[in-house]
């Protein structure tokens, strides 16, 4: 199996050479694999965001591709370190549930990790994480590269659910750097009215249905109900925050 790519998602940001720290190791031990920056603005230490995230790329990438994902508050802890093979892709990094998306198919593998005690008890990332990311990425079987492990943390998306009058009941699970509010409500067909906060969004199919400053919901591209404003920031006019409820109806 080929390895097309090291993907890299991390909170570090790019201002403080973190994020430089674990591409050197990664060009150090499996030189000539590409290494694909995905983002590094991951919010610091939000891992339901991370998760997020893992969830709308980690198949995206042709199998063989090897992900490496750092967002670990935990990090120096008894928390595990992993690896997981799955749907013929792997992901490298804490046991907090960032990387639950993978964890769900059928044929997922999942090893724990040794932690070598000389290395640093803040920056699992540069000496656990990316030189197993390398091995992986240069073919060694996950097998061989920890213990098999069958605790690993599994964070699902809270269902929304249907009142006795029909409505879809669900909550804010996230916020874009639009603006755009992303909900846990799943409807295949764009109409309807959205509530939260107070407010009502009709449902319309594109953005350019809607004019220019309109609260509007849509269906995003991850298959999840947005709300948003046109050419405006939803969540700062609706003063919405991760958890908030919202209904559909």
């Amino acid at each position: 199996m080929s390895t097309p790519a090291i993907t890299l998602l991390t909170d570090f940001g790019t201002a403080d050479g973190y994020v430089a720290e674990l591409k050197g190791v990664l060009v150090t031990h499996a030189p000539g694999i590409p290494i694909v920056d995905l983002s590094h603005d991951i919010p610091p230490q939000d891992i339901a965001f991370g998760r997020l995230t893992v969830a709308r790329y980690w198949k995206r990438f042709p199998a063989g591709t090897v992900h490496l994902v750092v967002v670990d508050p935990g990090v120096g802890t008894t928390r595990a370190a992993i690896a997981i093979r799955s749907e013929g892709r792997f992901l490298v990094g804490p046991d907090n549930g960032v990387l639950s998306p993978a964890l769900f198919s059928l044929d997922a593998r999942v090893v724990r990790l040794s932690v070598d005690t000389a290395a640093s008890a803040t920056f699992h990332g540069r000496d656990v994480f990316a030189p197993i990311a390398a091995k992986l990425a240069t073919g060694t079987p996950l097998d061989e590269v920890g213990e098999a492990f069958g605790d690993a943390v599994r964070l699902r998306t809270p269902p929304p659910f249907r009142d006795a009058h029909g409505l879809l009941h669900g909550e804010v699970l996230t916020i874009d750097r639009f603006g755009n509010v992303i909900t846990n409500l799943l409807t295949r067909e764009s109409r309807g009215m959205v509530k939260i906060a107070g407010r009502a969004a009709r449902m319309l199919r594109t953005y350019g249905e809607a004019a220019r400053g309109e609260l509007v919901a849509l269906i995003g591209s991850s298959g999840f109900v947005e709300v948003a404003v046109r050419e405006g920031n939803a969540a700062a006019s609706l003063g919405v925050s991760r958890g908030d409820g919202v209904v559909l109806g």
